[in-house]
């Protein structure tokens, strides 16, 4: 009797291996990114280094005022995203109910309306009318500004689900409630993530103009060198600023691979 493997497990198994090569090319394309930020900043910090600081520049360009500017940056950016999630998601998934399906196109072109409003307007609209200032008005802006890419993901991550699927789930005993736990959100997962990754980008551009507001950020950074004509102090602001905004891209590129599902997954931040 022959020992030999079949053909076709044989075929299967060098169909389910990750070549060596893959996996290095994998490597390399996850440690890409970082690398080039951290030669971006090096480069950066090298280069002011060498530069003679004036007192206003040494003033901005020191690090517990670039420290703050960041942290700040991060806490908008963080904070907006959250609340555009816990308000775009159910929103979202609401809108993609049968019963709400009459007032749908009425609260997108509300929203899409309310997008098209440049989010300074809105900034100084607070802060005229209603006195709004500082970091909480910085994050209703944000959340205005950032709502749309989540929901609309949100609800053509849902719809573009396979009737079947649904059918199948609710032939084998599942609620509507446990078809959208275990069915419509899983395989809604790719879209959504997409969105909020959209989401926090434009997020962390648009943080800059809290600065218009006391609403703190990088944006200080980059109006310090503005009103003061130091054009130093201006690119490392806008620098700083492209840094984080790539570098919470590539994170949440790597979160969107890790929450899909397994049988979704790329392999690529």
């Amino acid at each position: 009797m022959s020992t030999d493997t079949p053909a076709g497990v044989r075929d299967a198994d060098v169909l389910t291996q990750t070549p060596p090569s893959a996996a290095r090319r994998g490597w390399v394309g996850y440690l890409t990114m970082p690398l080039i930020l951290a030669a971006v900043l090096v480069s950066l910090y090298l280069y002011v280094s060498g530069q003679e600081l004036d007192s206003i520049e040494a003033r901005s360009l020191n690090a517990a005022a670039l420290s703050t500017a960041v942290g700040e940056h991060v806490a908008l950016t963080a904070v907006s995203t959250v609340i555009t999630l816990l308000i775009a998601v159910p929103l979202g998934i609401l809108l993609t109910r049968p019963f709400t399906r009459r007032i749908r196109p009425f609260i997108i072109t509300l929203l899409t309306l309310g997008q098209a409003v440049p989010t300074i307007s809105v900034l100084v609209l607070l802060a005229v009318m209603f006195l709004f200032l500082g970091f909480q008005a910085a994050i209703v802006g944000l959340v205005l500004y950032a709502i749309i890419p989540v929901l609309l993901n949100t609800m053509v991550g849902l719809e573009q689900v396979d009737e079947n699927v649904l059918e199948a789930g609710r032939g084998m005993g599942l609620s509507r409630f446990q078809v959208l736990r275990r069915l419509e959100l899983p395989l809604a997962v790719p879209v959504i993530l997409a969105g909020v990754r959209t989401a926090l980008v434009i997020n962390v551009g648009t943080a800059t103009l809290a600065t218009y507001i006391n609403g703190g950020g990088l944006g200080d950074v980059i109006m310090a060198g503005l009103s003061t004509n130091r054009v130093l102090v201006q690119v490392v602001g806008a620098v700083l600023t492209s840094v984080l905004a790539l570098l919470i891209d590539y994170l949440a590129g790597l979160a969107e691979n890790l929450l899909q599902p397994k049988g979704l997954r790329s392999g690529r931040a």
